[in-house]
């Protein structure tokens, strides 16, 4: 029995480097509880949410644990919850452009649905349950594992830029000078410039970073600044 009449979805497919064999697997992962319940289907995504899910924490667990061998368990727990949540998938639903996919009642549709970060990271865990159904394991996980190294590296560019406000706190914390960058060198043409920095932390030489902007440098000096402290 047919639920809904599948349509070709080429640039979805295309974004998602991965082509269905099975069109109404995609379809079903696109169709939200409020078009079934408005259409009168007898089938939404959620059961494909439910299962996505489960592959989602999979491929990210096994992800983690093979690529960071010392990392410790707390780490790696705290690492997964962040890569399997809300957020994470949310934003990688917008790179797809998974919005414009989603099949929404009226009434969902006009209150913003489509940029709802709940529904877009639903509908994400939908996509990768039905890859999983279409394709296996191994397909799921080539469609995931971009997803969770962005997601990674956007991390950690987030705590560069963190590090040197915790390090400002950190030597105010201790009575000290406030932290300097004292630009080491700079190195390359102007189109692929690369800067060294030196953090001094109370006039003494705590860290140093290379990176394309100043400012990036200045991160991962602060960064290894942070980690010298942290041991002494």
């Amino acid at each position: 029995m047919r639920f809904f009449r599948p349509r070709p979805r080429p640039g979805l497919e295309t974004a998602l480097d991965y082509r269905f064999s099975e069109a109404e697997l995609l379809e079903l992962a696109l169709t939200h509880r409020s078009f079934a319940n408005e259409k009168g289907l007898d089938q939404n995504n959620e059961r494909l949410e439910f299962l996505g899910d489960s592959v989602l924490g999979m491929i990210s667990v096994k992800w983690l644990f093979d690529g960071n061998p010392e990392v410790s368990e707390g780490e790696l727990s705290k690492l997964n919850g962040h890569l399997v949540s809300e957020p994470v998938l949310a934003d990688h639903a917008r790179r797809l452009e998974l919005g414009a996919e989603i099949r929404l009642g009226v009434g969902e549709d006009r209150s913003g649905g489509r940029h709802k970060p709940s529904i877009l990271a639903d509908t994400m865990e939908a996509v990768i349950g039905a890859v999983y159904l279409d394709g296996g394991l191994d397909s799921a996980r080539r469609v995931v594992v971009p997803m969770l190294e962005m997601a990674l590296v956007e991390d950690a560019g987030e705590r560069l830029e963190d590090a040197k406000s915790r390090l400002q706190e950190m030597v105010q914390a201790r009575g000290w000078e406030l932290p300097s960058y004292r630009l080491v060198s700079e190195e390359g043409p102007d189109h692929r410039k690369s800067f060294v920095v030196e953090c001094l932390v109370d006039g003494v030489a705590a860290g140093s970073g290379r990176g394309r902007s100043k400012k990036r440098a200045e991160s991962r000096a602060a960064a290894e600044a942070l980690v010298s402290l942290d041991k002494s």
